[in-house]
Protein backbone atom coordinates (compact mmCIF):
# COMPACT_ATOMS: atom_id res chain seq x y z
CA UNK A 1 0.00 0.00 0.00
CA UNK A 2 1.64 3.23 -1.13
CA UNK A 3 1.93 6.16 1.23
CA UNK A 4 0.22 8.72 -1.00
CA UNK A 5 -2.96 6.71 -0.92
CA UNK A 6 -3.40 6.81 2.84
CA UNK A 7 -1.79 10.02 4.04
CA UNK A 8 -3.30 13.48 4.08
CA UNK A 9 -2.11 16.31 1.90
CA UNK A 10 -1.14 18.31 4.97
CA UNK A 11 1.43 16.02 6.60
CA UNK A 12 2.67 12.45 6.79
CA UNK A 13 0.04 11.22 9.23
CA UNK A 14 -2.65 8.79 8.01
CA UNK A 15 -5.57 10.52 6.34
CA UNK A 16 -8.56 10.92 8.65
CA UNK A 17 -11.93 9.66 7.41
CA UNK A 18 -15.32 10.24 9.04
CA UNK A 19 -18.14 7.77 8.34
CA UNK A 20 -21.61 9.29 8.88
CA UNK A 21 -24.49 6.80 8.61
CA UNK A 22 -27.43 5.98 10.87
CA UNK A 23 -27.08 2.26 10.04
CA UNK A 24 -24.79 0.74 12.67
CA UNK A 25 -23.82 -2.26 10.53
CA UNK A 26 -22.76 -0.03 7.65
CA UNK A 27 -20.79 2.24 9.99
CA UNK A 28 -18.98 -0.75 11.47
CA UNK A 29 -18.23 -2.32 8.07
CA UNK A 30 -16.83 0.89 6.58
CA UNK A 31 -14.90 1.80 9.71
CA UNK A 32 -13.22 -1.59 9.83
CA UNK A 33 -12.51 -1.68 6.08
CA UNK A 34 -10.92 1.76 6.02
CA UNK A 35 -9.05 1.21 9.27
CA UNK A 36 -7.56 -2.02 7.90
CA UNK A 37 -6.10 0.00 5.04
CA UNK A 38 -4.26 2.42 7.27
CA UNK A 39 -6.71 5.31 7.60
CA UNK A 40 -7.65 6.98 10.87
CA UNK A 41 -11.41 6.48 11.03
CA UNK A 42 -14.13 8.10 13.14
CA UNK A 43 -17.85 7.36 12.98
CA UNK A 44 -21.08 9.27 13.58
CA UNK A 45 -24.72 8.18 13.55
CA UNK A 46 -26.12 11.59 12.55
CA UNK A 47 -25.06 15.09 11.59
CA UNK A 48 -25.05 16.28 15.20
CA UNK A 49 -22.39 13.70 16.04
CA UNK A 50 -20.66 14.55 12.76
CA UNK A 51 -20.37 18.21 13.75
CA UNK A 52 -18.90 17.23 17.12
CA UNK A 53 -16.17 15.19 15.40
CA UNK A 54 -15.42 17.97 12.88
CA UNK A 55 -15.09 20.46 15.74
CA UNK A 56 -12.71 18.15 17.58
CA UNK A 57 -10.54 16.74 14.80
CA UNK A 58 -9.08 17.52 11.41
CA UNK A 59 -10.90 15.30 8.91
CA UNK A 60 -9.71 14.81 5.32
CA UNK A 61 -12.82 13.12 3.87
CA UNK A 62 -16.39 12.42 4.98
CA UNK A 63 -18.45 9.43 3.85
CA UNK A 64 -21.93 10.89 4.21
CA UNK A 65 -25.25 9.05 4.00
CA UNK A 66 -28.06 11.02 2.36
CA UNK A 67 -31.11 9.61 4.16
CA UNK A 68 -30.79 10.07 7.92
CA UNK A 69 -33.14 11.14 10.73
CA UNK A 70 -32.92 14.85 11.47
CA UNK A 71 -30.76 16.84 9.09
CA UNK A 72 -30.19 14.91 5.87
CA UNK A 73 -26.90 14.40 4.09
CA UNK A 74 -27.65 16.91 1.32
CA UNK A 75 -28.05 19.75 3.81
CA UNK A 76 -24.97 18.63 5.75
CA UNK A 77 -22.89 18.37 2.57
CA UNK A 78 -23.89 21.89 1.60
CA UNK A 79 -22.71 23.19 4.98
CA UNK A 80 -19.41 21.29 4.92
CA UNK A 81 -18.39 22.29 1.41
CA UNK A 82 -19.56 25.90 1.84
CA UNK A 83 -17.20 26.29 4.78
CA UNK A 84 -14.25 24.82 2.87
CA UNK A 85 -14.30 21.59 4.84
CA UNK A 86 -13.12 18.08 3.95
CA UNK A 87 -13.91 16.18 0.78
CA UNK A 88 -17.42 14.66 0.85
CA UNK A 89 -18.41 11.31 -0.64
CA UNK A 90 -22.18 10.84 -0.70
CA UNK A 91 -23.69 7.42 0.06
CA UNK A 92 -27.32 6.85 -0.86
CA UNK A 93 -29.89 4.26 -1.79
CA UNK A 94 -31.26 6.94 -4.10
CA UNK A 95 -29.48 5.93 -7.28
CA UNK A 96 -31.34 8.10 -9.77
CA UNK A 97 -29.25 10.35 -11.99
CA UNK A 98 -30.94 13.51 -10.67
CA UNK A 99 -29.98 12.56 -7.10
CA UNK A 100 -26.34 12.07 -8.07
CA UNK A 101 -26.33 15.40 -9.88
CA UNK A 102 -27.73 17.22 -6.85
CA UNK A 103 -25.05 15.73 -4.62
CA UNK A 104 -22.25 16.69 -6.99
CA UNK A 105 -23.63 20.16 -7.65
CA UNK A 106 -23.62 21.09 -3.95
CA UNK A 107 -19.96 20.17 -3.58
CA UNK A 108 -19.62 16.41 -3.08
CA UNK A 109 -16.52 15.07 -4.78
CA UNK A 110 -18.03 11.61 -5.42
CA UNK A 111 -21.39 9.84 -5.18
CA UNK A 112 -21.81 6.12 -4.41
CA UNK A 113 -25.20 4.40 -4.72
CA UNK A 114 -26.07 1.79 -2.08
CA UNK A 115 -25.43 -1.06 -1.87
CA UNK A 116 -21.74 -0.74 -2.64
CA UNK A 117 -18.83 -2.92 -1.68
CA UNK A 118 -16.24 -1.93 0.90
CA UNK A 119 -13.61 -2.28 -1.84
CA UNK A 120 -15.44 0.27 -3.99
CA UNK A 121 -15.72 2.66 -1.05
CA UNK A 122 -12.00 2.40 -0.30
CA UNK A 123 -11.13 3.06 -3.96
CA UNK A 124 -13.42 6.10 -3.99
CA UNK A 125 -11.86 7.47 -0.80
CA UNK A 126 -8.41 7.15 -2.37
CA UNK A 127 -9.62 8.96 -5.48
CA UNK A 128 -11.18 11.76 -3.41
CA UNK A 129 -7.98 12.25 -1.42
CA UNK A 130 -5.85 12.31 -4.59
CA UNK A 131 -8.17 14.89 -6.17
CA UNK A 132 -7.96 17.02 -3.06
CA UNK A 133 -4.16 16.88 -3.06
CA UNK A 134 -3.98 17.92 -6.72
CA UNK A 135 -6.36 20.81 -6.09
CA UNK A 136 -4.30 22.25 -3.23
CA UNK A 137 -1.51 24.66 -4.22
CA UNK A 138 1.98 23.50 -3.34
CA UNK A 139 4.83 25.35 -1.62
CA UNK A 140 2.61 27.77 0.25
CA UNK A 141 4.78 29.22 2.96
CA UNK A 142 2.24 31.21 5.00
CA UNK A 143 -0.42 30.03 7.43
CA UNK A 144 -3.31 32.35 8.30
CA UNK A 145 -5.81 32.18 11.16
CA UNK A 146 -8.08 34.77 12.81
CA UNK A 147 -6.21 37.65 11.18
CA UNK A 148 -2.78 36.30 12.13
CA UNK A 149 -0.17 35.32 9.53
CA UNK A 150 2.73 32.91 10.07
CA UNK A 151 5.62 33.07 7.63
CA UNK A 152 7.05 29.55 7.81
CA UNK A 153 10.22 30.38 5.90
CA UNK A 154 11.14 33.51 7.86
CA UNK A 155 9.83 32.16 11.19
CA UNK A 156 7.78 35.32 11.72
CA UNK A 157 4.28 35.99 13.07
CA UNK A 158 2.25 39.07 12.10
CA UNK A 159 -0.97 40.35 13.65
CA UNK A 160 -4.01 41.64 11.71
CA UNK A 161 -2.36 45.06 11.29
CA UNK A 162 0.81 43.53 9.87
CA UNK A 163 2.82 44.17 13.03
CA UNK A 164 5.58 41.65 13.72
CA UNK A 165 5.08 39.75 16.99
CA UNK A 166 8.22 38.50 18.69
CA UNK A 167 8.32 34.74 19.29
CA UNK A 168 11.16 32.59 20.53
CA UNK A 169 12.22 29.66 18.34
CA UNK A 170 10.43 27.29 20.73
CA UNK A 171 7.21 29.33 20.70
CA UNK A 172 7.21 29.51 16.90
CA UNK A 173 7.82 25.76 16.60
CA UNK A 174 4.96 25.03 18.99
CA UNK A 175 2.57 27.43 17.25
CA UNK A 176 3.42 25.82 13.92
CA UNK A 177 2.60 22.38 15.28
CA UNK A 178 -0.80 23.70 16.40
CA UNK A 179 -1.53 25.63 13.20
CA UNK A 180 -0.70 22.67 10.95
CA UNK A 181 -3.09 20.44 12.94
CA UNK A 182 -6.08 22.66 13.77
CA UNK A 183 -9.27 21.43 15.42
CA UNK A 184 -7.57 18.38 16.91
CA UNK A 185 -6.85 17.54 20.53
CA UNK A 186 -3.08 17.18 21.01
CA UNK A 187 -1.60 15.73 24.18
CA UNK A 188 1.23 17.44 26.09
CA UNK A 189 3.56 14.55 25.37
CA UNK A 190 2.80 14.63 21.64
CA UNK A 191 3.23 18.41 21.48
CA UNK A 192 6.56 18.21 23.30
CA UNK A 193 7.95 15.62 20.90
CA UNK A 194 6.55 17.33 17.78
CA UNK A 195 7.86 20.77 18.74
CA UNK A 196 11.22 19.81 20.28
CA UNK A 197 12.03 16.39 18.86
CA UNK A 198 11.98 12.86 20.31
CA UNK A 199 15.24 13.37 22.21
CA UNK A 200 14.08 16.38 24.19
CA UNK A 201 14.64 16.08 27.94
CA UNK A 202 12.11 18.82 28.79
CA UNK A 203 9.20 18.03 31.07
CA UNK A 204 5.70 17.96 29.61
CA UNK A 205 4.74 20.83 31.94
CA UNK A 206 7.19 22.98 29.98
CA UNK A 207 4.57 22.90 27.22
CA UNK A 208 2.05 24.44 29.64
CA UNK A 209 4.42 27.34 30.29
CA UNK A 210 5.10 27.88 26.61
CA UNK A 211 1.39 27.73 25.75
CA UNK A 212 0.69 30.30 28.46
CA UNK A 213 3.21 32.64 26.82
CA UNK A 214 1.73 32.02 23.38
CA UNK A 215 -1.76 32.80 24.66
CA UNK A 216 -0.59 36.15 26.02
CA UNK A 217 1.00 37.06 22.70
CA UNK A 218 -2.08 35.97 20.72
CA UNK A 219 -4.57 37.71 22.97
CA UNK A 220 -4.96 40.92 20.96
CA UNK A 221 -7.77 39.48 18.85
CA UNK A 222 -9.87 38.75 21.93
CA UNK A 223 -10.87 35.23 20.80
CA UNK A 224 -9.68 31.98 22.36
CA UNK A 225 -7.09 30.43 20.07
CA UNK A 226 -5.61 27.59 22.14
CA UNK A 227 -8.17 25.75 24.24
CA UNK A 228 -7.37 23.47 27.17
CA UNK A 229 -9.13 20.09 26.96
CA UNK A 230 -9.28 18.72 30.48
CA UNK A 231 -7.23 15.53 31.02
CA UNK A 232 -6.45 15.32 27.29
CA UNK A 233 -4.31 18.23 26.13
CA UNK A 234 -4.86 21.27 23.94
CA UNK A 235 -6.84 22.18 20.83
CA UNK A 236 -6.08 24.92 18.28
CA UNK A 237 -9.50 26.53 17.77
CA UNK A 238 -9.47 28.64 14.56
CA UNK A 239 -9.61 27.39 11.00
CA UNK A 240 -6.26 27.70 9.23
CA UNK A 241 -5.59 28.69 5.64
CA UNK A 242 -2.47 28.74 3.49
CA UNK A 243 -1.25 31.58 1.34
Amino acid sequence: MSQHQTTSAQDDEPAAILVVDDDREIRTLLTQSLGARGYRVSAAANTREMDAVLDRERIDAVLLDVMMPGEDGISACRRITRDGGPAVIMLSALGEERDRIVGLEIGASHYLPKPCSAREVVATVRAALRSRQRAEPRDRSRLTFDGWTMDLLAHELFDAQGVLVGLTDGEFALLRVFAERPRRVLSREWLLEAARGPNSDAFDRAIDVQISRLRRKLRSGGDEIIRTIRNEGYLFVPAVGRA
